[in-house]
């Protein structure tokens, strides 16, 4: 009768003290707790590892590096819609540095996976997570030493009030994440639980993954507003400069709590990293080449092959390398709006991606550095077969009734062209598709039965580099009789039209991950075809995409995840969404030679945050 008189809250923390799960966990015959979490299989990293595999935990810190920003900004709040904040930056993504506060896991982040473990896990503002079987629930315990800037410590309130105004007033990118959580309860000071109102394995990720946010700080501010003021946060670096959207320094923070971590330990070396914000790429790769910024990645296929040749490059003082890796490419799409015509008629969408000659831009334009995206999950094991296995089948057979005939037969694969510029048997299966779908041929333009032609434009921010892409598919458009242009806008304005997605065709960059989680419903499913702000960009509003986003990631084994990822893979190439680009399996990047860095490459990451200074 020791605990008759306590609380329920009391009574939980009381066994928790003493090591004594309460009766209605102990109840639960499969209970997990660890030191980190994977989804389907177990971790790389014992309890007890002393640092990452990937890092040298003896770098020395000091020094500064100056990176590439893209465009511009006007607000430090990164968790809203309004605004563009430093982190909306590609750059600033793809180096894992910016003013986003810890989080209960490391290795969750969409743009900061681990580098060596694909969908794994590991304490970061907690020392362990725990789960049963089905998944659930799970509860965080947090690190007696968690604390943000400021000093004070980082508690399970703060976690239930980051949840509570991260999905309900923070950019709808959280909405849609945590729309599966039912609810979110503070146990006690240092520990909290999610309750899912659905079971599935990649909830305790996508919780593990959010922000944690200063409840103190946030209570006496808006939220909801843009601001130039920073944060008080929790993470390696803070904010120490800005300047007029041109320039943001992140400087170490020297007492940082979790420092000495084994997932921290040779990580974020340098005492200030510095961006340099350029509105035109060409203008700032020849800052580049002057000492501007010290680190320059390449997308340009053109210029890696004839921009290199001046003095610093020849001299050895900027050293360049193609670095190898594994990670599962971003899906690069021109993207149909399928909210409004024409591109709202399946037919119209296919004949456009027929037309598009990848062959010939990869001869002609990048020196044959690529290759064509094939699938939505490039470089992964995700990619649809050719011909539908009977899993696939048997998913999708409580929606038979709604497939097509040809479903399971069709061939889904991008023709392949002999590079010649010669697509007259496109041309021709083009042309019959737009018949079928009532344009007809008027002098030499395609119109339809109201004479109107047939006519789109492409939306992208400034990128001088862009139409000699879309050159060659514009004018195979043209020869068919359809009216096609590009229209280039700064990067606010390019910001709030991908937003409210006013665009008829736009060129965009989806992010994929090893084992894609909530991502897939911001990306697919019909819930976000209409809220402001999301990436599903094509406008995407299929009961059959549903219902196979749903069941990967309701999956229980790893091959079911697998298999349903494959179907909805058939799926979007049926529907021709967009039409897909092309990859390449490696980072181009040149820099300045005052940097050292691991001697091996990271399979999932470039690693950035593993370099440090030489002396």
């Amino acid at each position: 009768m020791i605990f008759a008189n306590l609380s329920k809250r009391c009574l939980i923390t009381a066994c928790l003290s003493l090591g004594i799960l309460p009766s209605a966990q102990a109840e639960q015959p499969h209970v997990t707790r660890s030191h980190g979490y994977h989804p389907f299989g177990d971790l790389k990293y014992p309890a007890d590892f002393k640092h990452l595999d990937y890092v040298n935990p003896d770098a020395p810190k000091g020094g500064s590096i100056t990176l590439f920003g893209n465009g511009t900004f006007d607000s430090l709040n990164p968790y809203i819609l309004k605004g563009i904040s430093p982190a909306d930056t590609p750059g600033i993504q793809m180096y894992g540095v910016t003013e986003l506060g810890d989080s209960l896991l490391m290795g969750s982040q969409p743009h900061n996976p681990l580098g060596d473990e694909a969908g794994a896990a590991y304490g970061l503002i907690a020392d362990w997570i725990e789960y049963p079987e089905d998944r659930s629930w799970c509860i965080f315990h947090l690190r007696d030493g968690a604390r943000f800037h400021d000093g004070e410590p980082i508690r399970a309130d703060d976690v239930v009030f980051s949840f509570n105004t991260l999905r309900e007033q923070g950019h709808p990118e959280y909405s849609l994440r945590l729309v599966d959580v039912a609810s979110v309860e503070a146990i006690d000071p240092q520990t909290v639980r999610f309750t899912f109102s659905e079971a599935r394995r990649d909830l305790p990720l996508i919780v593990g993954a959010i922000p944690i946010l200063p409840k103190h700080y946030w209570e006496k501010h808006d939220f909801t507003r843009t601001t130039l003021e920073p944060p008080v946060s929790s993470g390696p670096y803070r904010v120490s400069d800005i300047s007029g959207g041109k320039k943001v320094v992140f400087e170490r923070v020297e007492d940082y709590w979790a420092q000495d971590l084994p997932v921290n330990r040779g990580r974020y070396n340098f005492d200030k990293v510095i961006f340099e914000f350029y509105r035109d790429a060409d203008v700032g790769f020849e800052s580049f080449k002057s000492g501007g910024y010290d680190l320059h990645y390449t997308y340009s296929s053109k210029r890696w092959a004839t921009a290199f040749n001046f003095a610093a490059m020849n001299d050895g003082r900027v050293l360049r390398a193609e670095v190898p890796h594994r990670i599962p490419r971003p899906v690069q799409a021109f993207f149909f709006n399928t909210r409004r015509a024409p591109f709202d008629d399946q037919r119209v969408r296919k004949a456009a991606s027929l037309l598009f000659d990848f062959e010939w831009s990869n001869r002609n334009l990048f020196a044959n550095a690529y290759t064509r995206t094939v699938s939505w999950f490039p470089n992964s094991p995700y990619r649809a077969s050719q011909s539908a296995t009977d899993a696939e089948k048997a998913l999708l057979a409580p929606l038979t009734s709604a497939l097509p005939d040809d479903y399971f037969s069709a061939d889904i694969t991008p023709p392949v062209n002999d590079g010649s510029g010669q697509i007259r048997d496109r041309m021709r299966e083009a042309l019959t598709l737009l018949k079928e779908s009532g344009w007809q041929m008027q002098g030499n333009k395609l119109v339809n039965s109201e004479g109107k032609p047939l006519r789109f434009t492409v939306l992208n921010y400034h990128n001088p580099g862009i139409y000699r892409i879309l050159a060659p598919w514009f004018r195979n458009l043209k020869r068919l009789g359809i009216e096609a242009d590009y229209r280039e806008v700064d990067p606010a304005a390019y910001k709030q039209k991908l937003d409210h997605f006013e665009y008829d065709v736009v060129l965009f960059v989806l992010p994929m991950r090893d084992y894609p989680g909530p991502e897939l419903k911001d990306y697919f499913l019909s819930d976000s075809a209409n809220i402001s702000g999301s990436r599903n960009l094509a406008g995407i509003s299929d009961p059959i995409v549903d219902h196979l986003v749903n069941t990967a990631l309701s999956a229980a084994t790893e091959n079911d995840y697998t298999q349903a990822l494959q179907a909805l893979d058939r799926r979007l190439r049926y529907q021709h969404y967009g039409v897909l680009n092309y990859h390449i399996r490696h980072h181009r990047i040149a820099w300045w030679d005052k940097f050292a860095r691991p001697p091996e490459p990271i399979p999932f990451g470039l690693g950035l945050d593993t370099w440090w200074m030489k002396e």
